[in-house]
């Protein structure tokens, strides 16, 4: 028996809206044609891939980006109107056209919006007018750049072991330096080795690249082949963002970005003290000296020759080290 345009309507799959589309393009179709060809339409939409979100989508080009330690940053937006003023005679006497429009703070420094993305010479005429600041240090002030996003990307088809020995990190990175499709890319981090499962031979290479907000440079590489030692079926695939659980650079605890901190403190990745890491040696309790111990400094230049302690599994090393066994989990699903 035939069905009507009402019945076929009466469909879970169906409305009327699509049925009246395919039959004013198509009007020698009875109902339980039209009904089949918007059933096979539907079942060819839903068996479709989900799109994979490869790249991070940072601050505007337009944004400078200058890292420094917050009771400075806080200083300096404190008196923001003159200092837009005082940056905009800089950049004007060194004939740039670009024109900063306002200051604002960041958990990590501070960040300045222009009328166009600056150029190298433009960020070194704003880091050099914010060290000279006065009561301000020069050297808390660490040097200007522009956003970057991220894409990310994963290496399959590659043995866990080459010549019984596994696949480090570093062993990736000299590949890199060989291999002529990654001339033009700059790794964001240190590539991630593990094994595709419990049972296989193989590994999987979680690889972050400096990219542009298109993802340009990944879809160049993307799909293509290339050779590890005598083997040839490593393949680039795209992965979505933000794979695996992220760790703050800000107080180095895992499951948060930098940006979503709270703390009001940068913490010390080598002995968790509330001083950035770069001031380990000035600040850190372990290489000042103290009189009471007879504890003597540790000698400017010198690296700290103390035990680290990570605040994370409390092990004996720096909390961003690749030792850590948190980090070597934070790819895992579980």
């Amino acid at each position: 028996m035939k069905k009507s345009y009402i019945q076929a309507s009466k469909s879970n799959l169906l409305c009327i809206e699509d049925i009246v589309q395919v039959k004013e393009a198509f009007p020698a179709l009875s109902a339980d044609e039209v009904e089949k060809v918007l059933k096979m339409k539907n079942s060819r939409e839903g068996n479709k891939k989900p799109k994979i979100n490869m790249t991070t989508r940072e601050l505007s080009r337009k944004e400078v980006i200058i890292p420094m330690a917050k009771h400075i940053a806080e200083l300096i937006v404190n008196s923001a109107h003159i200092h837009i003023a005082n940056v905009n005679k800089c950049l004007k006497n060194s004939k740039s056209d670009i024109i900063a429009d306002f200051i604002q703070s960041t958990n990590n420094g501070i960040i300045i919006t222009t009328n166009k993305p600056a150029k190298d010479l433009n960020l070194s005429t704003i880091e050099k007018y914010l060290k000279n600041i006065q009561n301000i240090n020069p050297d808390s002030i660490e040097s200007s750049h522009l956003p970057k996003s991220k894409s990310y990307m994963k290496i399959i088809g590659l043995l866990y072991k080459i010549n019984q020995n596994i696949i480090s990190s570093g062993f990736i990175e000299g590949v890199f330096k060989e291999t002529h499709l990654f001339n033009d890319v700059t790794l964001a981090s240190k590539p991630c080795v593990i094994e595709a499962s419990p049972k296989s031979d193989m590994a999987v290479v979680w690889l972050d690249i400096w990219d542009s907000q298109s993802g340009s440079l990944a879809k160049n590489i993307i799909n293509h082949c290339f050779n590890i030692r005598r083997f040839i079926a490593t393949t680039i695939k795209d992965t979505n963002m933000n794979s695996g659980v992220p760790q703050c650079k800000n107080c180095w605890k895992w499951g948060y970005s930098t940006l979503s901190c709270r703390s009001h403190i940068s913490r010390c990745a080598k002995c968790y003290g509330a001083h950035i890491t770069k001031h380990h040696r000035e600040k850190a309790w372990c290489c000042i000296e103290n009189k009471k111990t007879n504890q003597a400094a540790t000698k400017e230049g010198e690296p700290c020759p103390h035990i680290f302690k990570c605040m994370n599994c409390k092990g004996d090393h720096q909390a961003d080290s690749y030792s850590c066994p948190y980090w070597h989990n934070c790819f895992n699903r579980d």
